[in-house]
């Protein structure tokens, strides 16, 4: 009797203790929704995404049955469609808040219309545009990070802004600005980030280009307790995400073609993170909110007028897309190219192909049209330079061939052999003007657009260049020049070819 008496009293205290223990809750989880490079393709089309609507659907659906829910954009947001550019960004910003962004990082091209108005428009967001490492006066320019409670969670979320923005906006856009190596930025921020919440995050604009240095897989590998990293700016699409040690990187690709998704599940001290994207195909049949397709139509119809004025007409397809323009010669560039020439009885005329950014096809060509090729609003300027400097330059434009590369030169007034296997820096075969060798000790007029005459792209060889003449925006230009010709059918011509030695 004493054996059974003290085998009860044993589970009856085994019992005690158990209901005295802490209750360990069932698993906490988020779903976060993240686009990247969505360049103000508002819209659904045959180049683009779903649409800014539909994707605000998918958000707004999942809103609707999950309070836990967070909404992040990786950056190059404000800027690169006529919507947007019209009237710098402020109808991009009515499109996120409208779909209800949570906290977003600035892309390089969200600098394009200059750093005093990325703060205006910070003003204009209902949500914080985040960067720790872009400094003036040693202080942060923006807000460096923030904190969400969700779930009975406390989350933590920074931002990186890309050093690359210093050659890849227009520098008298960040001119003042420090942009700190990122790992440094964040070796300095996510221990103290750590201490606070129990899930950090890094909204990134950075890119897994193996060519870049300021990776976000660098970010990963260099600084530790990173529990996800949402990335932007190598127009990347990682179906499942990307894991780097400890740490989950995503992105969604470009132009909004797919919304990604992370399944973030934490049960006591076990962190568990699962990627995911919804294509554009998947959107196919998903009805697009009204809320932001009103706020859509309303910003078109305000510049309709500005934009619908008809200014000549193709008879071919005019050929501007992202992968064409960064590895080669197109019939556009050509155009573009031969708009600038035209106006400015230059020598030469280089221009990037990272500047062009759509396609126009055949028929009617629009105001709209041009603006939408031509977003950055750039003029162009002439300058004298050596023709040591053209060589250097072309080299430079071509050392990535055949890889994309935005600064893959479109030109005019010569032409180029170059062989696309060789050592980058010794790929030239040949540069003539007029049938002539180019001098590298010769001095010639160039034309070029002002984001790559102060530098940009790392043309740093055109900055000493004296200037000789400043003209037009290279958009006014170019509806110059295709309003005086009246219908255009440029082609590809040679100027830019490959050979052999």
């Amino acid at each position: 009797m004493k054996r059974n008496y003290l085998m009860r009293a044993g589970v009856l205290a085994a019992l005690v203790l158990f209901l005295a223990m802490p209750i360990v809750g069932q698993a906490a989880e988020i779903t976060i929704f993240h686009f990247n490079d969505t360049h103000s393709r508002v819209e659904e089309g045959p180049y683009d995404g779903m649409g800014l609507a539909k994707l605000s659907a998918f958000i707004k659906a999942e809103r609707s049955n999950n309070e836990n829910v967070l909404v992040f954009d990786a950056g190059d947001t404000f800027h690169g469609q006529t919507i947007a550019t019209l009237v710098q960004g402020e109808s991009i910003a009515r499109i996120m808040n409208g779909i209800g962004v949570d906290a977003m990082a600035p892309g390089n091209h969200d600098f394009n219309y200059g750093q005093a108005r990325l703060l205006e428009l910070d003003e204009e967001t209902d949500y914080p545009i985040l960067a720790a490492n872009v400094l003036k006066n040693g202080a942060p320019i923006l807000t460096p990070y923030t904190f969400f409670d969700v779930a009975d969670l406390r989350i933590a979320v920074f931002g990186i802004a890309t050093p690359e923005t210093t050659y890849k906006t227009h520098p008298d856009n960040v001119r003042g600005l420090d942009f700190l190596d990122p790992v440094d930025a964040a070796k300095e921020l996510v221990p103290q980030l750590r201490e606070q919440a129990d899930v950090v995050i890094g909204i990134v604009h950075l890119g897994v280009d193996p060519d870049s240095f300021h990776t976000s897989t660098r970010l990963a590998k260099e600084v530790p307790g990173i529990d996800l990293l949402i990335d932007g700016h190598s127009h990347t699409t990682l179906e499942e995400g990307l894991w780097e040690g400890e740490t989950l990187i995503v992105q969604a690709g470009e132009y909004d073609k797919n919304l990604g998704k992370v399944t973030l599940r934490v049960q006591g001290s076990t962190t568990n993170l699962t990627a995911s994207i919804i294509t554009k195909e998947e959107a196919e049949g998903i009805t697009p909110d009204p809320a932001v397709t009103a706020i859509i139509s309303e910003v078109k119809e305000s510049i309709e007028a500005m934009t619908s004025e008809v200014i000549g007409s193709t008879r071919v397809t005019l050929n501007g897309e992202r992968g064409d323009v960064r590895a080669g010669e197109t019939n556009l560039g050509n155009l573009i190219t031969d708009a600038v020439l035209d106006a400015t009885g230059a020598d030469i005329v280089i221009t990037n192909g990272g500047g062009i950014r759509a396609s126009i096809p055949q028929g009617q060509i629009t105001v709209g049209d041009v603006i939408t090729v031509l977003p950055f609003g750039n003029y162009i300027i002439t300058k004298e330079i050596a023709g040591a400097d053209i060589l250097a330059a072309l080299e430079h434009g071509i050392d990535s061939y055949p890889e994309t590369k935005g600064a893959f030169p479109h030109v005019a007034g010569i032409e180029v052999v170059f062989d696309g296997t060789a050592q980058p820096g010794n790929r030239l075969i040949s540069v003539t003007l007029d049938g002539q060798p180019l001098d590298p000790e010769e001095t010639y007029v160039l034309a070029t657009n002002d984001f790559m005459a102060a530098g940009g792209d790392e043309y740093t060889m055109f900055t000493q260049a004296p200037v000789v003449g400043n003209f037009d925006g290279l958009d006014e230009i170019l509806i110059e020049y295709i309003q005086k010709t009246g219908s255009v059918a440029p082609q590809v011509d040679g100027r830019m070819k490959t050979g052999s030695r």
